[in-house]
Order: structure tokens, then sequence, then C-alpha cells
């Protein structure tokens, strides 16, 4: 029997049909795995009544809610391909992926019509099925079109080889790509995500990331369900939200990227009893080693950091409980079944993975894995390079240290030389990071006709009153940072654009600098 996204489901289905699987805080309604059950098989029917067949795009513009999860299982169970969009997109945006994902259904809800609205024309051939109630006249109702339905499904033929989602890649640098990812590539992330977090039935998990995002969906949201456990569903990240639910729902295990447990870190935690928390998974950007030791020293929590890409499932290393503090910064050592090596960047094309540089040097990581998607959606040239000679080249920037643990410096498109010299922007806002009055820090290079580049760094202030001078002597006075490292301007802002995983947007910063720049 080959293992399957639906199969896995149906599993877990079968041996704890009483047990609560769902509880959605915004309907403030809960699901045992059995009910669950019987609504995904009966989306699973109005998508085959609707002429969704193996292979169809069905795409999902939500929020955190029940049916985007409802979506993800029921497409699984007849072969339909998955493709959740990130809600932050605006319409052109998603209009993008509409035209190249070419799905046959989008399901989407209230806060996010105008955006569907102001393009739904364009689509005659899309059905729109509309979660919330005053459904707009071009669309469906989603409970309607489900309520009818029969809650038992006939066995589709499904491989572990078919494709079960698209999922675009974020961004940060262009145009997003459609990362194609089978059955088995997220059954295998699964296991290996149980096994980092020792996830077991008994666990709590709250979904506060994105769920359109591989990073909550294949790290959190399906392994859970793989075990058994209990999952409640928050709408959209509020820290005094989640610390409350914590506390009310007895959770356990999460995932948060490293911004949200900063926002966790600034609430009053006094209030709140959060001892039924044991682990906290964190990833999609690094965490800086001062924001480490605070979840530690006032949470109380275990850590394990998850690096990858959408393009890996997306982990490829965890920085485990007991590395969180001894190896603070790293990446930690590669997922079981995984090999990443340290390669020469090649400015002309994808880099050779034979050609490895000496531990402790830096370079291109590359990875192999059981993970690694089957390519790009309609992207042939794209995925020739990204997977040259059978490796993903991430163009992210790092080394392996002597005891073979991943040190990620940054990513090769946002590398600073100056007078020669290269910087990791990375290591300037570690530095900036431990500053009292900092609370957000993103660095860039800014064009300079005498040394190239020169250091800028954009702050997010904690404390209001810190100034550029304090921020440029805790700098000079550091023990971590070259004086030719050193940000020679800041530029104090009340936010920094992320996209959903939790990654800073350097591009719209540079931008932003620009803009200034011809302003002066």
């Amino acid at each position: 029997m080959s293992t399957t996204i639906g199969k896995l489901f149906d599993l877990t289905v079968k041996k704890y049909p009483n047990k609560e699987a769902l509880f959605d805080v915004r309907r403030n309604r809960r699901y045992t795995y059995k009910e669950w059950s019987e609504n995904v098989n009966q989306l699973a029917n109005a998508l085959i009544k609707e002429g969704v067949r193996k292979g169809d795009r069905v795409s999902t513009y939500l929020f955190n809610n029940e049916e985007i999860a409802t979506a993800v299982f029921a497409c699984a169970k007849i072969g339909a391909v998955i493709n959740p969009i990130n809600f932050r997109l605006m319409s052109e945006e998603v209009a993008y992926i509409l035209d190249d994902a070419k799905p046959k259904v989008v399901l989407f809800e209230q806060a996010l019509a105008s955006t569907i609205t102001s393009i739904e024309n364009r689509y005659p051939h899309i059905s729109f099925w509309f979660i919330d109630d005053q459904t707009p006249s071009y669309a469906a109702n989603y409970q309607e079109k489900i309520k009818t339905e029969p809650a038992t499904l006939e066995d589709y033929h499904i491989e572990e080889s078919d494709i079960y989602a698209i999922m675009y890649t974020s961004g940060t640098t262009g145009r997003p790509k459609g990362v194609i990812h089978r059955h088995r590539e997220i059954v295998e992330q699964s296991l290996i995500i149980i096994s980092a977090t020792k996830l077991h039935a008994n666990d709590h998990g709250l979904v506060t990331a994105p769920m359109f995002h591989c990073a909550e969906l294949h790290c959190a949201l399906i392994p859970r369900i793989h075990v058994g456990a209990r999952n409640t569903i928050l709408h959209q990240f509020n820290a005094s939200q989640v610390l409350q639910l914590i506390e009310q729902e007895k959770i356990t295990k999460f995932f948060a990227a490293p911004t949200m447990w900063n926002m966790l870190l600034q609430e009053d935690l006094k209030k709140y009893k959060l001892d039924s928390l044991a682990l906290g998974l964190y990833g999609a950007a690094p965490m800086a080693p001062t924001l480490v030791r605070a979840c530690h020293e006032k949470l109380g929590i275990s850590l394990v950091q998850a690096y990858g890409m959408t393009e890996m499932g997306p982990a490829i290393s965890f920085l485990l409980e007991n590395d969180q503090l001894t190896k603070a910064g790293s990446a930690g050592q590669a997922c079981l079944n995984h090999d990443i090596r340290i390669v020469k960047p090649n400015e002309h094309g994808p880099s050779d993975p034979d050609d490895i540089v000496p531990i402790g040097e830096t370079g291109e990581i590359i990875v192999q894995g059981p993970c690694m998607m089957s390519g790009y959606f309609e992207r042939d040239e794209a995925t020739e390079n990204a997977l040259y000679k059978g490796w993903y080249h991430s163009g992210d920037i790092g080394y392996l240290d002597e005891d073979g643990y991943l040190w990620v410096k940054d990513r090769v498109d946002d590398m600073i030389i100056s007078g020669g010299e290269n910087i990791y922007p990375r290591e300037v806002e570690d530095v900036l990071y431990e500053h009292s009055g900092v609370l957000d820090v993103a660095v860039i290079g800014s064009p300079n006709e005498h040394w190239g580049e020169t250091v800028i760094a954009f702050v997010v202030k904690k404390d209001p009153n810190v100034t550029e001078a304090d921020l440029d002597e805790w700098c000079k006075n550091s023990d971590h940072l070259a004086n030719f490292k050193r940000p020679r301007k800041y530029i104090f802002c009340d936010v920094l654009p992320r996209n959903a995983s939790g990654k800073i947007q350097k591009f719209l910063l540079r931008e932003e600098l620009n803009e200034k720049s011809q302003n002066i």
C-alpha cells in the first residue's frame, strides 16, 4: 500500500473517530475526526460534481479556517491538486497565480471578497465558492454546495507519485513560482517532523501561522493529523489571543515565525497560565540568539528550529532542543535522509555540486533529500537550474562547522560588498538585535560610488528614546562586528515589510531607500 495524504488522513480517522480533531476559534465549532471526515468527503463529492478531476487545481484564498484544512484532504482523496494562495496578496498578484495555476475552483471568504470581486470577471471558467454568508452574485455558497453531498466517498486510486499540491514561492526576489510536491514527499516530511518534535496523539497544536504556507501546513498541521493530535485553528495571529488559547485549550506545541515569538514576548506573560506548552517550533526566518534565550527564560519552553524552503517541503535541517543555546544562531544539522553541501557559487549559472568548499568556508547551500520538489509548474528552465545535477540549489549562503552544523549567513542576492569585502546582513542584524532598544531590524546595502555599497539598517524601536548615535556606539563596541560592517545609516520605521512566512521583503526596503535618495 502506498501512503498518500488522503490515506494518512483516513488511517487517523479510523484509529481516533471520536477524538476531537479541530476547533475553529472564529466560528466556535469543534469536530471529532469522524465528523471532520464526513465534511471532507462531502467537499470531495461536491468537487467531483463540479467537474474537478485528478490533476485539476483547486485554489484557496483564505485566512486560517476549517475549510482550508478540509480542502487539503478533500483534494488529496480525489487526486485534485491543492493550491493555497497567500491571503496577503493583492488583486493583480492573485490574478497572476490564477493565470498560472488555472484552477477549476477557488474558495474565498468575506475578509478577502473585495480582491476577488475586482478580478472575477476575467475568469468565467473558474467556479468561485464563498465560505461565509451573504454570497456575492458571481459566486456559489460553499455550504450550499456540500450540504446535500454524501458523507461517504468512493475509493479513488491515488498514487504516492501523484501531485498533491502546487505552492507558490513567496516572491521575495521576483515573480512567484509554483512548486510541485507529490504525496510521497509530504508524507516523508511529516514523518521527519514527527520524529524531530516528538509529536504524539496526546498533543494539542495551535494553528496560528498561515496555513497556505508549507511551514505551518507541512511542519505542523499535517504531522499532527498524522499522529491523531488535536488542532485549534486561529483565524489570524494575535499575540494576546494566542496566549489565551494556550491557557484555555492547554496547547502543547505549535509553530510560529521568529517575529511572532518576538511579539508574544512583548506581552504581559504573568497574566497567563502557560505550563501546558512544552515545545515551540520556529523557522521560515532566522531567530536572533537573544530571542532564543528570551523564549527559554520567559516562556520556559524547549525550541526546535526548522530551516528550509518551499522547494524542499520545506525542512532540510533542525536545531534541536539541546543545541538551542550551545549552537544559538545555527540552523542545526541535516534532517533524516538529507544531505547538505556547501559549494562555490557560480555567477554564470548553477553551482557545481562537486565544487565543495572546505569546512568553515562560506558558499551556496545545496541539498538532496526525499522531500525535494519534482519541479516548478510549467517552468522547465527554472526547474533545470534549481535541480541542477540532482541537487536543490537554494541561493542561500552559509557554511558547515566542524560538528556538521549549518550556519546560514544570508541570501546570495542580499550579500553586501563594501570596499571589496563581503558583508552578510544577518551578522549585523544579530548584533543590533542584542540592543535592548531594538524590536526588529533589517540590513541592506546601498550603492556607493567610493565603496561600492554601504550598510544601511532599518530599525523598529522597542525603546522610543533610542537614537542613531546609541546604535552606532553599540556596534562600535561590539566584539562581534568589524568596523567595516557597521551600518553607516539608520532608518527608523514603524514596521518592517514581511511576507506571510516571516521573511523580510528586502526588495521593498531597497525601493524605499531608492525613493528617499531620489527625493533628496
